[in-house]
């Protein structure tokens, strides 16, 4: 699998100076402000844009009633005004990463990622999973996790036959990203798991979730959040949690405007998949080089949840993000940024 790292823990930056200087960084922050601003409305119109192709998909659902040795590193999210500068880029061998949104989400949640990655000279793709973001399938007809990660296979399916690529997996983006795994060894270099389900073989991606939610089965019978696409007389075919619910989980340290853009573009999510136990092979899944990303003021996700992931699973590497929630693409997207820099530049 790789060497194993340990990385010492940077301290903080803390930007001082005169009058003047002050003056040249405010201008600097105003630049990247207007520059993130841009950047969200761009994305917010998309997701307006997808909230009215996917109004229909509101008739397919019920009323809802109701310790390891891996590389570790911890960086908070300090303000930086300087570019990236891709001097590192001649000795990358792999330059192009694929994004995989959680449940959910869509490509839309990547917009501040893509961003940074391109200004490094890096080339970030996005996919929408079956019945998520912009692909219109109605989620209460995915019953599996191949057919959920129908447009990643074929993703990696078409990439030139020599051509590798960097997999980041954002919560339970992190099944699709194991089953890619197990599927394509061989073009995948880095599988980075985001605050992701890293599961083991036989394990649901659901399981991960059950001392917040509860087991399988405690969900599948008592939750108000669960959609019945066939009947309630029939088994459940998604889940969506009420607005409230998913501020409180997801978004406890994000910016009011993303979580506004992920109100009104984040769609019920398939069930079928997040019950399937995954089938992986120390021949195929075991040898990819693996490394997890954990977010300390998670709430969805909790830190001793992450922690118990990465001491089952021993990941390469192991790095850490102070005061990000769930979605550290939006509560603190330059340390995200730094992180992924780093493990591409991984010999």
């Amino acid at each position: 699998m790789g060497n194993k790292f340990i990385c010492m823990k940077k301290k903080d930056v803390i930007i001082r100076g005169d009058g003047s200087r002050s003056k040249r960084v405010n201008r600097s922050q105003r630049k990247l402000l207007g520059d993130e601003e841009m950047l969200h409305r761009r994305a917010l119109s998309m997701a307006i844009q997808q909230a009215q192709h996917s109004q229909r998909f509101d008739g397919s659902m019920s009323r809802r009633v109701g310790s390891t040795s891996s590389r570790r590193r911890t960086l908070s999210d300090p303000l930086s005004n300087n570019k990236q500068v891709p001097d590192f880029l001649e000795s990358l061998t792999v330059k192009k990463f694929i994004l995989v949104h959680g449940e959910g989400f869509g490509a839309w949640c990547w917009y501040k990622t893509i961003a940074s990655l391109e200004e490094s000279g890096l080339s970030p793709v996005t996919v929408d999973l079956t019945g998520s973001g912009f692909n219109m399938t109605d989620a209460n007809s995915v019953s599996t996790l191949e057919e959920y990660s129908e447009p990643l296979i074929e993703l990696l399916q078409n990439l030139p036959e020599e051509e590798k690529v960097i997999l980041v997996g954002h919560s339970t983006g992190g099944a699709c990203v194991s089953y890619a795994l197990e599927r394509f060894p061989e073009k995948i270099s880095k599988a980075i798991f985001l605050c992701a389900t890293m599961v083991s073989d036989g394990q649901r991606p659901f399981d991960v979730f059950a001392d917040e939610l509860g087991s399988a089965e405690r969900f599948m019978k008592e939750s108000q959040f669960l959609i019945y696409g066939n009947g309630k007389d029939k088994p459940a075919t998604g889940f969506m949690f009420e607005k409230q619910h998913m501020k409180g989980l997801y978004f406890n340290q994000s910016p009011n405007k993303d979580i506004a853009l992920s109100m009104i573009s984040m769609r019920p999510v398939p069930l079928g998949p997040m019950m399937e136990k995954l089938s992986l092979t120390r021949e195929r899944y075991g040898k990819g080089r693996r490394f997890y990303v954990q977010t300390l003021d998670d709430l969805a996700l909790s830190p001793d949840v992450q922690e118990k992931l990465v001491r089952e699973n021993s990941p390469e590497g192991v790095f850490k993000i102070k005061g990000s929630d769930h979605c550290p693409f939006f509560s603190k997207p330059q340390s995200l940024h730094k992180i992924l820099l780093e493990i591409a530049q991984i010999p």
